[in-house]
């Protein structure tokens, strides 16, 4: 592989540092210069489209201010820092200088270290970058080690660091709570310090998200305009940071959150942060949202390249009232609807202590056999005798106060000494220690029986429902009780390895009260997450439009659920829920016996017509048309497979008003040449629309997109507020 180093003063290749040495670190279309001079502080010098050699030789030339590349504190107090430390001495200053540059090769990436040491201290940092090779991202993190007499504090250490320039830059950027994941804020950098941040202990997404985007020339477009995309691949709490001060760059960095997490870093050990993964795209949005998917399906998540099975999930079903029959009724009717796979969610098992409520029995993993008498084997021979695959549900990080494992093991929670546990869900519920070596045993071991005694299990939810709310471990010293949070991440990173290693064919959901997991440090060992508990369509689509920032379509579960929804108790057409379902991974959530026969005829007609674009729509590139957040009273997007021959064009209308003006919406992402046949799934209408089966240019569609009604042609008792539509484009020759 090409080595896309280049030493700027003679534009020579190297794998080592020289003196005044530019090193250029190169995807397909992006570029990053890094000033790695021997005996000086590396320095940032540029981040954005690819350079040409021309270019690279003039870069110094440009007017270009350099940064350092990962500022320390001590001897520039007054800036912010991405590394703080304290030696043993009581010295809480650093100066690092460049010692070498060194580059590897590494599948499909190239992997730059440069290598630090302090002046003074034997204390050393190598920053990395791994620049992948078939994908527009570079990923960075730091490597921290020292060889001191004694011990290290850390107090601060950052990931990564990147200067921004100043002009009419705007953060896109994600909140929102339980039940309301995902949201879109957009807002233009202003002086002061903007932080964005998780303190969760278990989950990092439900009311923030460790990826932003820089819109860098105004108001962020989607297909348009120059974008940095940056997300911290990181299971537990973080914390990025932008400083907008007086110079004219604003400085942002992201890391783990050192709050209460003090880290000593003893002689010899090496610290590794979190990879920061940053994207440059000059196609808006959406583009650095395809660059993210791009490298998500082939590099970061879980099964990236495999399609995801259609599931019925029972919670929202039966909720926690398990039965083999109930099972059994669930699994035939999602089978006669095409669908591929049955998920049993909580209240299957508990023995001394049954699981009836969410108040008991977590921790205790055995089939309640007066619900499930002929236990999961029964449940797989049911599962088998429909054609359909089997999946479980389990929450194996927690326990209950009303368990037999709190009676066995009360020792193993996370738990202040001389302090009662603050109890969680339930009234009950508390978090196990995973840094705990024993604990970490017991988590694998969940699974690891359930699968060595029930092979042919195909699908697992692990879920998360608590936050860390005790501070303290009864495994760690007293001395390291501030490396609590940290050790909990190592060590179910340490779990979902071993069972990575031992099933790496099983399918897992990171599911944490709903989307609390959606992150790049837990996705390379799960295959998808719950997008969030709410299954309002409505509301699902900001959710999902949000989260499609950063995260592939096949990665999102979206599940057709019943009406009024469980949660908002809005009432909302089945069409609707199918339309907005079907642009991510389709799946259902509701009790079948419960529909009619016209409702499960239209789900079954939509699970056939997935099957047909699951493939654009799980392995397609993303286009977003016209926002929710905009209130224009629609929202549009759509997915076109990567040779442009077949696309997925959705059309939702958000509110209903008489006299309503709908703007008309432009697609994107076709070939402008090619010829394309429309075709509506899920039609409804007592009549096809005008445009049905006819065949329109990419370019007319580009340029000018189709009319669609803003209401739906059917029989008077069948009208409704709610319209929508998904239109299935293919090339014709």
């Amino acid at each position: 592989m090409k080595k896309e180093l280049y030493l700027l003063a003679g534009l020579t290749l190297s794998a080592t540092a020289l003196p005044a040495e530019n090193v250029c670190i190169s995807t397909p279309k992006t570029s990053m210069v890094i000033n790695a001079t021997q005996g000086q502080e590396l320095k940032f010098v540029y981040y954005g489209e690819k350079l040409s050699a021309g270019d690279l030789s003039n870069l110094d030339h440009s007017g270009l201010p350099q940064f350092s590349a990962y500022p320390v504190y001590g001897l520039n107090c007054p800036g912010e820092a991405a590394l703080a430390v304290r030696h043993s001495d009581g010295n809480m200053s650093l100066q690092m200088e460049v010692e070498k540059t060194e580059t590897r090769t590494e599948g499909n990436a190239t992997i730059t270290t440069v290598s630090m040491k302090d002046k003074v201290y034997p204390f050393y940092i190598d920053v990395c970058y791994k620049a992948w090779q078939d994908a527009d991202i570079i990923e960075t993190w730091t490597e921290i080690r020292h060889t001191e007499k004694k011990a290290v504090t850390l107090n601060q250490f950052a990931s990564a660091y990147l200067p921004i320039r100043r002009g009419n830059v705007w953060l896109s950027s994600l909140y929102g709570s339980w039940a309301n994941e995902g949201q879109l804020a957009q807002e233009p950098l202003k002086p002061g310090m903007k932080v964005i941040k998780n303190k969760d202990g278990v989950r990092n997404s439900h009311t923030a998200h460790a990826e932003v985007m820089f819109s860098l020339d105004g108001h962020p477009q989607e297909n348009t305009g120059d974008v940095i995309g940056a997300a911290l691949c990181y299971t537990g709490n973080y914390k990025l940071r932008i400083d907008t001060d007086d110079s004219e760059y604003h400085q942002f960095y992201a890391g783990i959150n050192e709050e209460n997490s003090s880290y000593t870093l003893e002689k010899e050990e090496v610290f590794h942060t979190p990879e920061l993964a940053l994207t440059y795209s000059g196609e808006g949005l959406s583009g650095a949202s395809r660059n993210f998917h791009r490298w998500a399906r082939q590099h970061k998540l879980a099964h990236g390249n495999q399609p995801r099975r259609i599931l019925l999930n029972s919670w929202e079903g039966v909720y926690f009232d398990i039965n083999q029959e109930g099972m059994d009724q669930m699994m035939a009717d999602i089978a006669s609807m095409g669908g591929e796979l049955f998920v049993m969610d909580d209240g299957w098992f508990g023995d001394k202590y049954k699981r009836n409520t969410d108040n008991s029995s977590l921790g205790d993993w055995v089939v309640d056999t007066t619900k499930l008498p002929e236990g999961i084997d029964g449940l797989l021979a049911d599962a088998e005798k429909h054609g359909v695959k089997f999946g479980i549900w389990i929450e194996p990080e927690m326990a209950n106060t009303t368990s037999e494992l709190y009676e066995k093991h009360p020792e193993w929670i996370l738990k202040a000494p001389q302090r009662d546990p603050v109890l969680g869900r339930g009234g009950t519920q508390v978090v196990l220690d995973l840094g705990n070596p024993e604990v970490q045993d017991f988590v694998f071991g969940v699974v690891d029986d359930l699968m060595t005694k029930h092979p042919k299990i195909d699908y697992i939810k692990w879920d998360a429902n608590m936050a860390v709310m005790n501070h303290g471990s009864n495994y760690l010293d007293k001395e390291k009780q501030s490396h609590m949070y940290i050790e909990y991440h190592r060590g179910f990173e340490k779990v979902c390895q071993r069972i990575r290693a031992k099933y790496p064919d099983l399918t897992i959901q990171a599911c944490a009260s709903g989307g609390g997991r959606a992150n790049y440090g837990y996705l390379p060992y799960f295959d998808e997450f719950w997008v969030s508990d709410n299954t309002d369509a409505l509301q699902r689509i900001y959710m999902q439009w949000g989260t499609s920032y950063f995260f592939p379509a096949i990665a999102m579960a979206s599940h057709i659920s019943a009406a009024p929804n469980h949660q908002t108790f809005r009432t909302i057409p089945l069409k609707y829920r199918i339309d907005v379902a079907m642009s991510g991974r389709l799946g259902m959530e509701i009790q079948p016996k419960n529909m009619t026969d016209e409702e499960k005829e239209l789900c079954r007609k939509a699970i056939a017509d997935y099957k047909t674009i699951r493939p654009v729509v799980q392995f397609g590139d993303i286009y977003r048309l016209v926002s929710p957040y905009d209130r224009l009273g629609v929202a549009s997007l759509m997915y076109t497979s990567p040779e442009k021959d077949k696309a997925v064009f959705y059309w939702w209308k958000t509110e209903t008003f008489v006299n309503q003006h709908l703007p008309r919406v432009k697609m994107a992402g076709l070939s402008a040449d090619k010829m394309y046949r429309v075709h509506e799934l899920n039609r409804i209408d007592n009549k096809p629309l005008e445009f049905e089966g006819k065949t329109f240019s990419g370019s007319f569609l580009m340029n000018n997109g189709l009319e669609i009604p803003y209401t739906h042609n059917v029989d008077y008792h069948k009208l409704n507020d709610y319209a929508s539509r998904v239109l299935y484009l293919e090339e014709v020759e």
